[in-house]
């Protein structure tokens, strides 16, 4: 793709961001995702506006691109996003199998904003026991057998 039309979307992408802040909506976080060189979703941050943490603009993105495609595979989709994802938004991205991410500010021009998700990053890469989370595994053996059901199952969407 054309380093020209890659701009008009992370610049779509940025304005919704701009225009979050001006409405006063969430963070300052937008994204678009594209298919076939046409914007098929967009998202904006949406947390303080909707009480929900996890609606960052990335995951607001992919849960409209997943509902105007009637599908949870954005197999041969782009995202542009305004700055880069955190862990959360990478890891939807990730599972929503998007091919190519784009972004424009980074985790750093974020932390000087205010959003420093250091914390996440180096916490996921901890075994669970040294997290600054309390964890504890519990029934493990029961849990295990589900997915035991899941692995003999006829009657299931791989994904």
């Amino acid at each position: 793709m054309h380093n020209d039309v890659k701009k008009v979307f992370m610049k779509e992408a940025i304005r919704l961001a701009g225009m979050n802040v001006e409405n006063g909506n969430g963070g300052p976080f937008g994204a678009v995702i594209v298919r076939d060189n046409k914007i098929i979703a967009t998202g904006f941050n949406r947390v303080t506006e909707i009480n929900d943490p996890t609606a960052h603009a990335e995951i607001v993105a992919i849960r409209n691109a997943c509902s105007t495609l009637g599908t949870f595979d954005l197999t041969g989709c782009e995202i542009y996003s305004s700055c880069e994802p955190c862990p959360m938004c990478l890891g939807a991205i990730l599972w929503a199998r998007v091919d190519k991410l784009y972004y424009a500010a980074d985790r750093h021009d974020a932390k000087a904003a205010g959003f420093d998700d250091e914390l996440f990053y180096s916490e996921i890469s901890l075994p669970p026991a040294k997290r600054k989370l309390f964890s504890e595994e519990l029934e493990k053996e029961d849990a295990v057998g589900v997915f035991n059901k899941w692995i003999n199952s006829q009657n299931k969407i791989a994904y």
